[in-house]
């Protein structure tokens, strides 16, 4: 198996790559490894990087996933401070010019970057994940239902709060992250009208950090869990853990977003506070599109997972959640009547 370590690098053109991988000690092994063909997956993270727990490290796992399985070298390469979109595609077509296909942008910000480096490569299947804007043929556009994850994730704070008060933290305020709100929002009304909503978002673009902060997650969920919040669902990347280490510290519920966050290691002192997660499955729509180059027929167009596809869930990995029979009960309902089309899910 032809292998590679992580790669973190702010230079974009190959050559400056190259010399960063040197500096940082990743390794490649076979004097063939950087012919054409010979390597695989290349991921390029988003805001908060490789380590939030969440949506990146999700992107991780699908490219560890392919790694293993089709044996070739793979790069996964850390955004930088301030970039540009210019520097977003030059990362990119510098991943594509070095052989690796496909290369996907790790989020809704590669937009303008994934578009621009699909032209100039056209032999490179590209994806980006969180985005459904780019009509080209060599791009998949991996989306996903959150609002509908995000209603369950209603369901569930709706059935647990005692207080009947329940609190949404929100990273960035974008139509991506209202999409969480509004399922959230929506499932809690329907579940209990009796419940209310707090909802904050952290910043108005990502730059401002709304992604990339624990402390400002930890400071409004405080705010909210003073305003007698007993559960607060984040959708915020990075800054969730401030969230999630709010709740433990005063003792009410969490819910966490994108990946099983009870059974993230950086989580752990923490997760006997983290009732569940709306999770979407990243690493599978990352690994299934290696796996459709792989297979020699790419993934292109909108590429879209929901509830009846299983790529949005909640996870049941708190056994206080799995083994609580009505609340569990409330939820197959209520994800029944989503995918029958009985519930239709705001995502606005």
């Amino acid at each position: 198996m032809r292998r590679i370590s992580r790669i973190t690098v702010a230079g974009a053109a190959t050559a400056s790559l190259a010399l960063a991988l040197s500096a940082c000690g990743s390794t490649s092994t076979s004097g063939s490894s950087d012919s054409k063909g010979d390597k695989g997956l290349a991921i390029a993270y988003d805001v908060g990087g490789k380590g939030d727990q969440s949506f990146n490290d999700a992107a991780y796992a699908g490219l560890e996933q392919a790694k293993k399985e089709f044996g070739y070298q793979t790069a996964d390469v850390e955004p930088t401070e301030g970039e540009t979109n210019a520097d977003k595609e030059q990362r990119l077509a510098s991943l594509a010019k070095q052989g690796y296909n496909p290369v996907i942008g790790v989020g809704y910000a590669y937009a303008a970057a994934v578009k621009g480096a699909a032209e100039k490569f056209p032999d490179t299947t590209f994806g980006i994940v969180d985005d459904a804007t780019i009509n080209t043929k060599n791009v998949a556009d991996l989306v996903f239902n959150e609002e509908q994850a995000s209603y369950l994730a209603g369901v569930a704070a709706a059935k647990t709060s005692k207080s009947k008060v329940v609190g949404f933290v929100g990273g960035v305020d974008i139509p991506l992250i209202h999409k969480f709100q509004a399922g959230f929002a929506q499932g809690v009304k329907e579940t209990d009208p009796k419940v209310k909503v707090l909802s904050q978002y952290l910043t108005q673009t990502a730059e401002e950090g709304g992604f990339a902060s624990p402390d400002k997650g930890k400071t409004a969920a405080e705010g909210q869990i003073e305003k007698k919040a007993d559960v607060v669902y984040a959708a915020a990347g990075l800054s969730g853990q401030g969230v999630i280490e709010a709740a433990a510290a005063n003792k009410v519920w969490a819910i966490g977003v994108d990946s099983d966050q009870y059974q993230q290691e950086a989580l752990a002192k923490y997760k006997d506070s983290i009732l569940t997660s709306a999770m979407k499955d990243v690493a599978k729509a990352v690994y299934n599109l290696a796996k459709s180059v792989e297979d020699g027929k790419p993934e292109t167009g909108i590429v879209r997972g929901d509830l009846k596809t299983g790529e949005v869930s909640l996870s049941n990995s708190n056994p206080k959640f799995a083994d609580d029979a009505e609340l569990q009960a409330a939820i197959k309902t209520a994800k029944e009547k989503i995918i029958s089309g009985e519930i239709k899910v705001k995502s606005s």
